[in-house]
């Protein structure tokens, strides 16, 4: 069981073999390409359509965090002095995202009612690198009590 709502979406993503490491809000020093970033909680507000009566102090409050992943790709490799190569794996942004829409992550401390991806970025390529960045909305029970991760 993940801890946090980025820990459940880094283990299904591992689950799925795509053959990139993934992190949690940052990779570790020295990672080479490719890798994933998982960053959570930006914002996460009140799900105003699935609520219970506040009159009612144990009914489910539910919220819709966002979540945005990164792929980071290496975009070409050098063949010779003049030439380049494509590195860039392409489609593997959409694949992510497909994994990801309606999924219900099982591994969530907290009931997952609903996954949706909002959008997907590609951020154009710089120092040799290019960014896909992919915003999640996860609609989720709010927690009730502290997870101790394990």
């Amino acid at each position: 069981m993940a801890a946090t709502t980025a820990g459940a979406i880094k283990a299904r993503l591992e689950g799925l073999q795509f053959g990139v490491p993934v992190f949690r809000d940052g990779p570790r020093e020295g990672q080479g390409l490719p890798f994933i970033v998982v960053q959570e909680g930006m914002p996460a507000g009140l799900d105003t359509t699935a609520n219970g009566d506040f009159g009612d102090p144990d009914g489910e409050i539910n919220i819709v965090e966002t979540v945005v992943v990164d792929l980071v790709q290496q975009a070409r490799a050098k063949t010779s002095a003049t030439k380049a190569k494509t590195t860039e794996r392409y489609g593997l942004a959409e694949a992510i995202a497909h994994a990801l829409h309606g999924c219900q992550l099982p591994a969530h401390p907290a009931p997952v009612h609903a996954v949706r991806v909002q959008d997907i970025d590609r951020i154009p390529i710089a120092d040799n690198r290019v960014r896909h960045s992919i915003t999640v909305h996860v609609h989720r029970e709010l927690l009730r009590e502290e997870v101790v991760p394990q």
